[in-house]
């Protein structure tokens, strides 16, 4: 066989190897019980060689979960111990330094075990909608009042249960049915992950993934330093200024491009909080590395390969590189705007291919539903994924209402009400929040809730850009700024656990994306289809035109 008849054949495994890793993020999302898995596809999932190294990853799933599980699978490699890996095994933790950067999110790994022989790994992760502790806001002032720290152990030894962790977690959180059955849905996914690879060993003729884990990784390594050797050379800093919890917080980033890599360095970054908006290393590194993919080598496969090159640091202590026992619960708040940092930096090196900034934060609200004296009914943990809206690009108007970085899809509002007593009175895109510019920024939402009749809810506050709006760039406008009130006018905070009585509803103005060019050079007509369709105010169709006679 000539090399060109290999080199397609290896296509053909790889290809079949990203279906393997998909089947098993489509077997989580169908049998997870937490509506963030199910509806929102908040998870991971991907194939490791022996060393732990990514091979593939689902497409279904987050950039945050992916590329950190990319690093956490030679954890428990190490924490295990090659001698006490068996056949049947199952492994699991949340720990937030070796896994994905908060309680919430349990990541499982599995051996995979051919003739009897260890081949690979499969690995998932899943964020669960309770860890115990506070509850998921970012009010703990270290990550011992967070939830339950489960440090790598086996969930399964051999094909038998673990029935001491599942009894000590039963007894530690509020939803141990949901959380429990999410445990043994990710153990089910790797499961799916594994058959289909013995499919796979078995029609290619295959003892092991050596052979297909190589070329794979040679190959991306390979497409990923070309590009880099084709882009500008050079240093280039930005630094974004955001809300924080009592105190706004400062990122900066310096982003050195040479032909064999990318060094992101946070140094300027605010030190670590002293709530739970801290955000491990991984997670940082994690978000900034998909940044730069998304822009620099969006099609070269996800991999430990393609990830290979890109190099991130921080002073120890810096609010991107937090310390145990810091809080981290919400790391995603500000792990979600580490794309629009090294994305303002990388624009400087390449005008003219980096949207504006977005909204970037999702806007996770986390009800903790409560029946009222007299009535008997059972409360509920409700966990809501909500999105604003996403810079405009340099050629098209922003996405409304999407949820850029993470990739998380929005939840529909039937299942948020099936899951508890809460009523989600309005949902709309809202009018005018898109930054003005040539192209136009994403829009927000508006979005009203209220306790259903005999209840009262509290609720978790983790929103940004409230104090700090997405700006534009190259002379786009920013976008709105995002608000948090009751519909009686009350003023609420953007971060941290607050009440709504009975009665009231909660109403969240969801920000929205930053412009992109000058607004005078927007076509008449993109502007009155914006009119007409509701996206912008009679008073900004006006500035559009006022702009254009500028121009």
């Amino acid at each position: 066989m000539n090399q060109s008849m290999i080199d397609i054949h290896m296509q053909v495994m790889w290809n079949r190897l990203i279906s393997v890793v998909e089947e098993q993020a489509q077997t989580l999302i169908r049998t997870a019980f937490s509506t963030s898995v199910r509806e929102a596809g908040d998870l991971s999932a991907g194939v490791f060689d022996l060393e732990g190294r990514m091979l593939a990853q689902a497409v279904t799933g987050t950039p945050g979960h992916v590329n950190a599980m990319a690093e956490s699978v030679a954890h428990f490699i190490r924490d295990i111990g090659p001698e006490n890996i068996f056949e049947g095994d199952v492994y699991i933790t949340n720990d937030p330094w070796k896994g994905t950067g908060h309680l919430h999110d349990i990541t499982v790994v599995t051996p995979s075990f051919h003739h009897g022989r260890l081949v690979g790994y499969f690995a998932s992760t899943a964020h669960v909608v309770d860890i115990g502790g506070r509850g998921f806001g970012p009010d703990a002032r270290e990550v011992y009042e967070e939830g339950i720290f489960i440090p790598i152990m086996k969930f399964f030894e051999r094909g038998e249960l673990n029935r001491t962790l599942i009894h000590i977690v039963r007894n530690n959180v509020r939803e141990s049915d949901k959380v429990v059955g999410d445990f043994h849905a990710l153990a089910a996914c790797n499961e799916t992950g594994h058959r289909r690879l013995i499919d796979m060993l078995t029609e290619f003729n295959l003892e092991d993934l050596s052979m297909i884990g190589g070329f794979i990784l040679k190959h991306s390594r390979e497409a990923t330093l070309e590009r880099l050797r084709n882009l500008p050379h050079g240093s280039w800093s930005y630094s974004l200024d955001l809300d924080g919890y009592d105190e706004p917080v400062h990122l900066a980033a310096k982003l050195s491009i040479g032909p064999d890599g990318v060094i992101v360095d946070f140094d300027g970054t605010s030190d670590m909080s002293k709530f739970g908006i801290n955000v491990p290393l991984v997670y940082a590194k994690a978000y900034a590395c998909y940044g730069i993919k998304c822009v620099v080598a969006p099609e070269i496969p996800n991999n430990a390969a393609s990830l290979a090159p890109f190099e991130v640091t921080a002073p120890e202590g810096c609010i991107l590189n937090a310390k145990r026992p810091a809080p981290v619960a919400v790391r995603h708040v500000l792990g979600h705007f580490v794309p629009d940092l090294v994305l303002g930096a990388l624009h400087q090196a390449l005008p003219g291919e980096v949207p504006a900034e977005g909204a970037s934060a999702l806007w996770n609200l986390h009800m903790s539903v409560r029946p009222l004296p007299g009535n008997d009914a059972r409360g509920a943990e409700i966990l809501m994924f909500n999105s604003g809206g996403s810079g405009a690009r340099t050629s098209l108007d922003g996405l409304n209402a999407t949820a850029f970085p993470s990739g998380v899809h929005t939840m529909p509002i039937e299942a948020t009400e099936n899951v508890g007593p809460v009523i989600v009175w309005r949902k709309e895109l809202r009018e005018g929040s898109g930054g003005a510019g040539a192209q136009r920024g994403g829009l927000g939402q508006m979005i009203e809730i209220e306790a259903a009749e005999g209840f009262s809810f509290r609720f978790s506050a983790m929103f940004d850009r409230i104090g700090h709006p997405a700006r534009g760039r190259d002379g786009g406008l920013e976008g709105a700024a995002g608000g948090v009130a009751l519909d009686d006018g009350t003023v609420l905070k953007g971060k941290g656990l607050q009440f709504v009585p009975e009665g009231r509803r909660l109403v969240l103005s969801l920000p929205g994306g930053g412009g992109y060019g000058n607004p005078g050079l927007r076509p008449a007509d993109a502007v009155e289809h914006d009119l007409k369709h509701g996206y912008i105010t009679k008073e900004q169709a006006g500035l559009y035109a006022k702009a254009g006679d500028k121009a």
